[in-house]
């Protein structure tokens, strides 16, 4: 039977949080009219995460699971639980508990109103780190402005979707998925749900300082060509300086050669700030081109070690 609603979850390491998962997620399925498919995506976890979802299956059919042969990272098994759904309906949630399953019901609610794609919007982090919601606050502010479709600030992976949102963005062949961007790049008619984000149930935070930044950097990248345009700005801006300091230069040479601010300090500080312009440059080209080689290679996005509840693969 093909199911009304489809939840997909990425697991990471979560063996601490799966238990309390299930527990809250199965009593947001029961109170659903229709039937319910949950999806466990197993992200290369080297604790009992995988151990766990096994006995989730078999205890409760409407449990499904797949396990991916490595960690590929959350986008990608997001992306994975999504090419498994067959529900009308698909909601996104972590499994850290973060993203609260009571808030579901008020989805389908907007949902049955007309609504394709409903975003969760954090109005408050709890226990967060002032750095961090600093960097939060900062970084969908300034991919809202400089992005070329209109993404939500504050709204993570926790929505929502149609059917029809859904297999628009299973039909992107792209491998470096953001799927915040994806989501609101396909169109459909939106709206945002305001929560109150919950801290981590249990266990260690999986988005290490690091992982926000690449997947932010991954964003900014995917969505807008701001950055090569400010490359070249930035270009033109240090051949004016350089033209400038041309002209100086041998303004003090010839009526001031006694002038301290000519010879070698002043020489190698343009020399250093042009050669910094240039490798800022690169860099952000290199950005681009890395994710053209990336496109190019068509590797596909993930392998599966393991499956359960899915009809066989053709």
């Amino acid at each position: 039977m093909v199911p009304t609603y489809s939840f997909v979850v990425p697991i990471y390491n979560e063996e601490e949080t799966i238990a309390e998962l299930y527990r809250r997620i199965s009593r947001v399925m029961d109170q659903l009219e229709g039937t319910v498919e949950l999806i466990l995506v197993n992200d290369g976890s080297r604790d009992r995460s995988l151990d766990l979802l096994r006995k989730l299956r078999e205890s409760d059919q409407r449990v499904k699971y797949l396990s991916l042969a490595r960690n590929f990272g959350h986008q990608i098994a997001v992306t994975a639980g999504l090419n498994f759904t067959q529900g009308q309906v698909v909601v996104i949630l972590d499994a850290d508990l973060q993203d609260p399953p009571e808030l579901i019901p008020a989805m389908v609610e907007l949902w049955q109103q007309g609504y394709d794609l409903i975003y969760a919007q954090r109005t408050h982090r709890r226990r967060e780190s002032f750095f961090k919601r600093l960097n939060a606050y900062v970084f969908y502010r300034v991919l809202k402005q400089l992005a070329d479709v209109d993404i939500p600030t504050d709204t993570g992976d926790f929505c929502l979707m149609d059917r029809k949102v859904v297999n628009a963005l299973n039909a992107m062949p792209e491998r470096n998925r953001y799927i915040r961007g994806l989501r609101a790049w396909v169109g459909f008619r939106q709206t945002v749900l305001p929560f109150e984000r919950e801290p981590r149930y249990a266990g260690e935070v999986k988005y290490t300082f690091r992982k926000s930044l690449a997947l932010a950097i991954n964003g900014l990248v995917s969505f807008s060509k701001v950055p090569l345009r400010l490359a070249t700005y930035t270009g033109l801006l240090a051949a004016a300086i350089a033209l400038i300091m041309v002209i100086l230069v041998l303004y003090w040479r010839l009526f001031q050669p006694n002038s301290p601010v000519t010879g070698f300090a002043l020489i190698a500080m343009a020399i250093f700030f042009l050669g910094a312009v240039q490798l800022i440059c690169i860099g952000i080209l290199g950005e681009y081109v890395g994710r053209i080689y990336e496109e190019v290679k068509g590797r596909p996005m993930y392998t599966l070690a393991e499956m359960d509840g899915f009809e066989p693969l053709d």
